[in-house]
């Protein structure tokens, strides 16, 4: 009796982990400039939850519509797009492994694989990416396929873009210290922040058939003409 009392109560407790991972939900804020100061508009909000084999990441954003928008179709990935008005994600998991993610108001997006610091070896992955326009306000939904994603997700970072020449805004969700650097790099992953990505959504637990083909063809995964993100 005590046996089958146990047994069901494990069967329950599995249950109520995989419906908490399902419901799964995490929200964010960027508010501060890449150095740590106070933002003089309206901050960026992203959130990420699950979807079967996919993250789901919203953004809603205040829309600049500065710089105008890129010269690419929506729905596409577009390259060099950290030069335009975007939003970006960074995950980084096991051996510095990182996806990174970029997505603009105006529908284009750019999805790139690193190993290593700056180290790209496949960009313009193909992914859904809806997004509109309304009342000053931009709102992004995009489905990220989890094999994406690298191994044992422990850090992640996001960031703002927008605005022209000397009025170019860079914001952080985990900013570096105020007076520490003089530009903005968003490949200091040292300054990321901590996250347990990987145990909450159920994702990179391993290298997925993504990343092998990516690590073994680096060459011709590095399909747009930009061999570096920002």
């Amino acid at each position: 009796m005590e046996e089958t009392i146990g047994r069901s109560q494990w069967m329950l407790l599995i249950f109520v982990l995989l419906q908490a991972a399902a419901e799964a939900r995490m929200e964010f804020k960027i508010a501060k400039t890449w150095d740590d100061r106070p933002l003089d508009h309206e901050s960026t909000k992203i959130s990420f939850q699950t979807d079967g084999n996919f993250i789901v990441m919203n953004v809603t954003a205040p829309f600049f519509n500065d710089p105008p928008a890129p010269r690419g179709a929506a729905g596409q990935p577009f390259k060099n797009l950290f030069d335009y008005e975007v939003v970006e994600a960074f995950f980084l998991g096991q051996d510095d492994k990182y996806l990174e993610v970029e997505l603009s108001p105006h529908g284009q997006h750019l999805v790139l694989l690193l190993s290593g610091r700056r180290n790209v070896i496949k960009m313009c992955l193909p992914m859904s990416y809806d997004v509109s326009i309304w009342d000053n306000h931009w709102y992004g939904i995009a489905r990220i396929p989890k094999t994406y994603f690298p191994p044992r997700i422990r850090r992640f970072n996001a960031y703002a873009i927008h605005g022209s020449g000397e009025r170019r805004h860079y914001e952080a969700l985990y900013p570096v210290p105020r007076n520490r650097f003089e530009q903005p790099d968003f490949h200091r992953l040292d300054y990321f922040g901590y996250l347990s990505f990987s145990v909450i959504f159920s994702v990179g637990h391993s290298l997925s058939d993504v990343w092998h083909d990516a690590l073994e063809n680096y060459e011709k995964g590095l399909t747009c003409e930009a061999s570096h993100s920002k």
